[in-house]
């Protein structure tokens, strides 16, 4: 446990102290476990590799203010930056994660040195993408009911999954049938791994606030630093099994990571790459960052 602000503590795994600063920042329905394959080998490369669990999330100390959204992430993020001593790391995101350090790339320019996307997630240029001619995206399919239900009805959300077994199997859910991956990428083993920390209640219900934020029913600590393109170098990386995946990705992306490498399309992966193919996240976080690993 590492104490970012005066009695607020995240939880961290951490790998290759000494090594190039690298961030690793989970999503939903993850939590810093998403990374299991991917600290050693990242530390073995040189890399001081830090998976924290969000606030709220995993072994992490809930919200001491309420917030869950973006701003409050990422002010737990520079606090353990400055904790460990980080000026400018490589920041790697997936899901939400992914959402959180575009932000954190935008609030905190000179706080990251570079961004690893590890699905489709980037800004909304509304503007930006109509003027270029790009849609806005198609509508969410039935399989996103989840975002109704945890968005405006958390609360008896979580009082309907009553017990530990219940809460951790609407979890694995998202594992598997919800179509998130390819079909048995997780056996029990790894389901039992990752939704562990789902099995208490208030853990399940504080991973709904993210919906609530993204549905408006939650307020904001400070506004969203989502609005604008991101000017680090990004590398993007999207698994392309997925039903997460939105329409003109490829569009999109030059718009919102002007500097970026991708987006690369992973076959045989879905949304969970870190843990469905986590031989090729590494290689790819390896060369991406090669000219740090050999400064």
């Amino acid at each position: 446990m590492i104490e970012v602000r005066q009695g607020h503590r995240l939880a961290v795994r951490r790998r290759g102290d000494g090594g190039v600063p690298l961030l690793l920042i989970h999503g939903f329905p993850c939590t810093s476990r998403i990374w299991s394959h991917n600290l050693i080998p990242l530390a073995e490369a040189g890399f001081d590799v830090v998976a924290p669990d969000l606030r709220g999330y995993g072994d992490s100390d809930f919200a001491p203010d309420d917030f869950y959204d973006l701003n409050a992430f990422n002010t737990d993020l520079t606090g353990l930056f400055d904790k460990l001593g980080w000026e400018r790391p490589v920041v790697a995101g997936h899901d939400l994660g992914a959402m959180i350090a575009v932000d954190l790339a935008n609030r905190h320019p000179d706080r990251v040195d570079r961004l690893v996307i590890l699905d489709d997630s980037m800004p909304d240029l509304v503007e930006t993408f109509a003027a270029a001619g790009i849609p806005p995206s198609r509508p969410k399919p039935a399989v996103y009911d989840y975002h109704r239900l945890q968005g405006h009805h958390a609360d008896a959300l979580v009082a309907e999954l009553a017990t530990p077994e219940q809460r951790r199997r609407y979890v694995a859910e998202f594992y598997g049938h919800r179509m998130w991956c390819p079909p048995d990428a997780f056996d029990e083993e790894d389901l039992a791994f990752l939704t562990e920390p789902y099995a208490d209640s208030a853990r399940l219900r504080a991973a709904f606030a993210d919906y609530e934020v993204v549905m408006g029913t939650r307020p904001l600590s400070a506004p969203e630093m989502l609005d604008r393109p991101v000017r680090q170098r990004a590398l993007v990386l999207i698994g392309a099994d997925q039903v997460t995946l939105g329409d003109h990705v490829e569009q999109r992306c030059a718009l919102a990571f002007p500097e970026a490498v991708g987006p690369f399309w992973v076959k045989g992966a879905g949304h969970f790459m870190p843990w469905e193919r986590p031989e090729t996240v590494n290689r790819a976080i390896r060369s991406f960052c090669g000219d740090l690993l050999v400064a």
